[in-house]
């Protein structure tokens, strides 16, 4: 039976998603992070999928959304987007740390996954933190800096005033080199990575995920099978079928030499 309870870790709240019959023993885990303006309850189906493997998943709720809703207009929200990211990325140290003290995961036993602005959270992650054993971008984009610029000419055709000056613009820009994946791809250090993108997708579009994967493949010579990228020619912003079940068996196959080693304890 698959259990699902609810959690807070400092100003982080959380659901808890396991078998029910392995709670509160270590077992490998995800971390889902959800979407813009979305909350983490909608990303149970993944979670009950991935528990039925045997991976603890836990979905939390970023700053501003679900139970952590500030009231914030839709204005102020898309504002808000980058500093949301930002700190859902040291967030998440938080929620490791909570992982590995309560004896419910170790360290190296910790994957992330999000979908559209939680994708974008997983590969500014995957930057800062080097103990994330595996990954999976849903519609994500790893050129924080590029995906910046794209969202504010964006803004700018559809006749929005921005509260900002070119000089501030810069600055902000500037200070999202510290979490852009693709300016240092070597960090990645052949961890295995997933990417799912709709090549209809008008909300983050795939360009820049194809790119960056194309560049992976030349770190990834020697493990070929740690990356991957599936393009659903007919998909827009909304993950198929395919690609949760994908997302499903991904951390299956990587994290499963852990699963077995867990199996093995009960």
């Amino acid at each position: 039976m698959i259990q699902v309870t609810k959690g807070t870790t400092g100003a982080v709240s959380f659901l808890h998603i396991s078998e029910a019959t392995a709670a509160h023993k270590p077992k490998p885990t995800v971390i889902f992070f959800h979407g813009f303006k979305s909350a983490k309850e909608n990303n149970l189906h993944y979670a009950y999928l991935l528990a039925e493997k045997g991976i603890r998943v836990i979905l939390p709720d970023c700053i501003h959304h679900g139970d952590r809703d500030s009231g914030l207009s839709s204005i102020q929200l898309t504002q808000s987007f980058w500093e949301v990211v930002i700190q859902s990325i040291h967030e998440l140290e938080i929620l490791k740390e909570y992982l590995v003290d309560q004896g419910l995961s170790q360290e190296k036993e910790i994957g992330v996954a999000g979908t559209s602005m939680g994708a974008i959270i997983t590969f500014g992650a995957l930057k800062k933190y080097p103990w994330i054993k595996a990954a999976v971008s849903l519609m994500g984009c790893p050129s924080y800096q590029e995906f910046g610029k794209w969202k504010i000419e964006q803004v700018l055709e559809m006749g929005f005033t921005l509260p900002f000056d070119e000089e501030q613009i810069k600055q902000y820009l500037d200070k999202l080199a510290a979490y852009d994946l693709s300016l240092e791809p070597e960090k990645m250090n052949g961890r295995p990575l997933l990417c799912w993108h709709g090549s209809q997708d008008q909300e983050v579009p795939a360009e820049p995920v194809i790119g960056f994967v194309k560049t992976l493949r030349g770190y990834y010579k020697n493990n070929p099978q740690n990356i991957g990228l599936i393009i659903d020619e007919q998909a827009d912003h909304k993950v198929s079928r395919k690609g949760v079940l994908a997302t499903v068996d991904w951390f299956a196959t990587h994290m499963g030499s852990s699963i077995e080693s867990q199996l093995q304890k009960k």
